[in-house]
C-alpha cells in the first residue's frame, strides 16, 4: 500500500550558487545550480504540501533578486503540473521561516499551517535586535512572520513544539532546533502508515541542501558535512543528518532536499513548459503519473 502521492515542484531557481552555500567550508569550489521548490502529498482525500515558497512582489522581489532567483513562477502554475491547485490544499508543513519556503502563505485560502512555535517566536525576537544584529535576519522577510501571526487571528495557525506523530495519517513533525534556524522542523512520511515503516520519506528542509551533506565529496569515506548557512551550529546539523538518515531507513536517497538538483538523477521527472522540474517520489494506489 502507498498513501501518497509526492511531487517535488520547483517553482523557481538560482543558476549559480556559490557551492560554499551547499556545503560548509567549500571554498572556491565554483558554482552550481540551485532549485527552489516545494513538496506535494496527495492521498486518503487530501492534499497537503510542505513549504509554500515566495511571492515574487514587494520585498520578496527585493531578496529574491539579491540572490540570483530567476524564472518564479506562481503556485497556480507549479501546482497544475501535478493536477491540483493552491484552494485545494488543507495542510501546510512549514520546515522553517526563510523567505523562499514561508513567503508565500496568502495564495493558500484554505490551508491549516504547522511551525515549530520557536521557530516564530524567535524570529519576532530577532526583529526586535538593534541593527547591528541584522545578520541573523538573512533570508528573512519580517512581512512573512507577521503574515505567520495573523494565521493564528484566522485560527488557521498550529505552533508546534517538538515531535508530533501523525499529524496527518503517516505523517510526523521533528523538531530540529538551533540548526538551519531557531526552529527548524522536517517532515517524515510514513508512507506505508505503519508505524515501523519500511516506505519512509524525510523531507529535511533546509538542513540539508545537497545528498553531499549526507555523503560527503568522497564516496568511499562517506562523512556528514553540514550546509553552509546556520543561524544554529553545525553540530546540531550533523546529528540531525544522523536523526534523518535513521527516520530513512538508513537510504539517504529518501532523505530529500528541495534545492537538490540531483534529484533528477535518483527519480522519475520531466520539464514544464516553464522549464521548470517536477520529480515523481511516489504514487498513491490508483494516482496517474504525472512526469510518464
Amino acid at each position: 500500500m502507498t498513501a501518497y502521492s509526492i511531487w517535488v515542484m520547483e517553482y523557481a531557481h538560482v543558476l549559480e550558487q556559490p557551492t560554499s552555500l551547499f556545503l560548509y567550508g567549500a571554498h572556491n569550489q565554483g558554482h552550481r545550480k540551485m532549485p527552489y521548490g516545494y513538496v506535494v502529498l496527495k492521498g486518503r482525500g487530501q492534499v497537503a504540501m510542505i513549504d509554500v515558497g515566495y511571492n515574487h512582489q514587494a520585498y520578496g522581489e527585493v531578496l529574491a533578486a539579491s540572490y540570483g532567483v530567476r524564472n518564479w513562477q506562481p503556485p497556480q502554475v507549479v501546482l497544475a503540473e501535478c493536477g491540483v491547485s493552491p484552494p485545494d490544499v488543507s495542510s501546510i508543513f512549514i520546515t522553517h521561516a526563510h523567505f523562499d519556503h514561508m513567503g508565500n502563505i496568502e495564495q493558500f485560502p484554505h490551508a491549516t499551517f504547522y511551525i515549530q512555535e520557536r521557530e516564530l517566536s524567535k524570529w519576532v525576537w530577532s526583529m526586535s535586535l538593534e541593527r547591528r544584529f541584522r545578520w541573523l535576519m538573512l533570508g528573512i522577510d519580517p512581512a512573512d512572520i507577521m503574515k505567520a501571526v495573523d494565521l493564528a487571528r484566522q485560527g488557521r495557525l498550529v505552533c508546534v513544539d517538538g515531535d508530533r506523530t501523525d499529524v496527518l495519517p503517516g505523517i510526523d513533525l521533528h523538531a530540529a532546533f538551533d540548526t538551519h534556524t531557531w526552529g527548524s522542523q522536517y517532515v517524515r512520511v510514513r508512507n506505508d502508515l505503519s508505524p515501523n515503516s519500511q516506505n519512509s520519506w524525510v523531507f529535511s528542509g533546509d538542513l540539508v541542501y545537497s545528498h553531499e551533506n549526507l555523503r560527503g565529496t568522497d564516496p568511499g569515506d562517506p562523512q556528514y558535512v553540514p550546509v553552509g548557512l546556520a543561524t544554529g551550529s553545525q553540530f546540531s546539523l550533523i546529528m540531525t543528518s544522523e536523526e534523518m538518515t535513521k527516520r530513512a531507513g538508513g537510504d539517504y536517497t529518501h532523505v530529500i532536499p528541495v534545492h537538490e538538483e540531483r534529484l533528477r538523477d535518483l527519480f522519475p521527472y520531466r520539464i514544464t513548459k516553464a522549464g521548470l522540474r517536477i520529480t515523481e517520489l511516489a504514487l498513491a494506489d490508483g494516482e496517474k503519473s504525472r512526469v510518464r
